[in-house]
């Protein structure tokens, strides 16, 4: 089996327009094992987060590197590290990296000498400073035994093959623009977690997309968007990973000129059935 991993960021078509910065982030991770770790972050880009892209940027990092020391803890122990993820997964770790991200973004609001916003008794309010870099995030872990997705906030992780486009994980719908945000208090209570193990004999090729919402919200429903999923798989089958890697920035600045106006960000994780 060959699995190829790609990706790309861009700014909105609107955050042109208005001059401001694309508030996604995006990471891969490839082990020496051959898992892979992919990372999807969408910074909330809204006045009362000015720094939301600082806030993506560190939640990629901080589910790579959680779950890449996973890996490393059990190397050669597939089985118990399945185990492990499927009982602790929406407990153990959502908790690990919704701290992990709070630390990271006090630590860099102390070393950038920002302002310590003050609550009604004139203590440190560590949760205002929180939302400033607000984010949500998508995780996806692939090794040759099984799959762990994490999910906190908007977005897709999504798997297409020839058995048709499914959803991985399936956030809780908040409704209008809001999501669940790494910003909240307790957020790792609203993380979606899924474990399940890879089949024994499934057909490849195989494709697996995170996308910020950007992109979903570029058309005009479901079946609209799971369309595209499968036309991106069909691209890669009939034309290769460099073709659709090289065009994939245009294709999704276009996307969101014609659609949501937002940042997008699609990264994918293609597997193809090695040619002897």
């Amino acid at each position: 089996m060959i699995r190829s991993v790609f990706g790309a960021s861009v700014q909105g078509a609107s955050h042109i327009r208005n001059g401001r910065e694309c508030q996604d982030s995006l990471k891969k991770v490839v082990k020496d094992s051959g898992a892979v770790i992919l990372s999807v972050a969408d910074g909330h880009g809204s006045d009362s987060c000015p720094y939301s892209k600082t806030g993506s940027f560190a939640a990629v990092n901080v589910f790579c590197k959680i779950m890449g020391e996973y890996l490393d803890t059990y190397a050669g122990q597939p089985e118990m590290l399945f185990t492990f993820l499927k009982r602790e997964g929406d407990t153990k770790i959502a908790q690990e990296i919704d701290a992990e991200w709070k630390r990271r973004i006090l630590r860099f609001h102390a070393r950038c000498k920002r302002e310590m916003p003050l609550d009604e008794n004139r203590n440190k309010d560590r949760e205002a400073v929180y939302k400033l870099y607000g984010s949500t995030l998508l995780g996806l872990v692939i090794t040759g035994d099984f799959l762990f997705a994490f999910q906190l906030g908007d977005g897709d992780i999504v798997k297409v093959s020839e058995s048709g486009v499914y959803n991985v994980t399936k956030s809780e719908k908040i409704l209008g623009t809001e999501t669940h945000s790494l910003s909240k208090a307790d957020a790792w209570k609203k993380a979606v977690t899924l474990t399940r193990r890879r089949e024994e004999y499934e057909r490849l090729p195989v494709m697996y997309m995170l996308s910020s919402d950007g992109l979903s919200n570029s058309y005009k429903n479901d079946e609209e968007f799971k369309k595209t999923c499968a036309d991106y798989y069909v691209l890669l089958k009939e034309h290769g990973v460099k073709a659709v890697s090289d065009q994939l920035k245009t294709w999704l600045q276009e996307t969101s000129e014609m659609g949501s106006g937002d940042d997008i960000t699609a990264l994918f994780a293609f597997e193809m059935a090695q040619v002897s």
